[in-house]
């Protein structure tokens, strides 16, 4: 049985896999999200994230469309207390930003959603300058006490501002930031490693990357002269013109044949290796594309392997 992981300070424990909820009701239909669901939580995972935003860019959503379907699943399959359900405020059309009162009603419509009446892991989703720390912090400090929310965390956010966050939180005894949802991944690692990275560090809190997979590249599904038909095709076949994407699909397809593992888990198995990072996040439209996600719990590789990861991806 895989062991769970601890999320930062919090008491919250999460598999080594976050399941992305962004394709739930936008490339995945109602069915197959649940499928996919079914298929995750079958093999021990534990850890949804979502956004109440999601999937406000496709042709006739609003937004609000994967809360929904997981309420749906969840209702269905009444096991809400086994699950670390993560989602997010601030990019909704209708709730964007991160003043007090947008929390306060965006947190309602996301509970509404997801049919439940607490939130394990609440995510500021972009970071809004406009508003003094003082004023978000203190915010979600009240859903906190309240109970609508188990836990806080930050995603699309300076070093600075994630500092000054938890130096408030800290001087006035507030519910304080347990996670952050960086950009990292083999071919972007400027995105979290650095300043944000030791903010992290230093204070303890749990790195869930997005974009472990860079939209699909580093599924190694992405080669020369192979068309892909995904919706991100394009982001993911760009990092094939590029020297670092060539040098880190070779070093990943030599140590996925060491293991015979697909390129995918060793991808997710390097960033789970990495300082601070509890549990990559990467979604599947299929049940057919989770077994290479799952596999990154039962993945570890040697030193070795992560440093000539490490080295193809300078």
């Amino acid at each position: 049985m895989t062991i769970l992981r601890p999320l930062g300070s919090s008491d919250l424990e999460v598999f080594p896999l976050a399941l992305g909820g962004n394709v739930f009701g936008w490339t995945a239909d109602e069915a197959q999200s649940f499928a996919v669901l079914d298929a995750y939580t079958a093999a021990g995972g534990n850890f949804v994230d979502t956004a109440d935003v999601y999937s406000a860019w496709a042709p006739g959503n609003k937004g609000g469309e994967s809360e929904t379907v997981l309420g749906r699943w969840l209702a269905a399959r009444g096991n809400r207390s086994d699950l670390v359900i993560a989602t997010k405020v601030g990019a909704h059309p209708d709730y964007k930003g991160l003043a007090a009162n947008t929390i306060k009603s965006g947190v309602e419509e996301s509970l509404r959603r997801l049919g439940t009446d607490y939130i394990d892991l609440y995510y500021t989703h972009y970071d809004d300058p406009s508003v003094p720390v003082e004023e978000f912090v203190t915010a979600l400090d009240e859903l906190v006490r309240s109970g609508k929310v188990r836990a806080i965390a930050a995603s699309n956010i300076t070093a600075e501002r994630l500092q000054e966050s938890l130096d408030f939180s800290d001087r006035e005894g507030l519910v304080r930031y347990v996670a952050l949802q960086p950009h990292y991944n083999l071919v972007s690692r400027d995105t979290y490693e650095g300043p944000l990275q030791q903010v992290a560090s230093r204070s303890g809190l749990a790195a869930i990357p997005y974009y472990a997979l860079a939209t699909g590249f580093l599924t190694g599904k992405y080669r020369p002269g192979v068309d892909v038909d995904s919706a991100r095709a394009g982001g993911a076949a760009a990092h094939l013109g590029t020297e670092r994407g060539q040098r880190v699909l070779a070093a990943l397809d030599e140590i996925a044949a060491a293991h015979d593992a697909e390129v995918a888990t060793v991808a997710l198995a390097w960033l789970a290796a990495q300082p601070t990072v509890a549990a990559p996040l990467a979604s599947a439209r299929t049940v057919e594309q989770l077994p290479a996600l799952l596999a990154v719990a039962d993945l570890e590789l040697t030193d070795a392997e992560v440093a000539r990861l490490t080295a193809a991806s300078a």
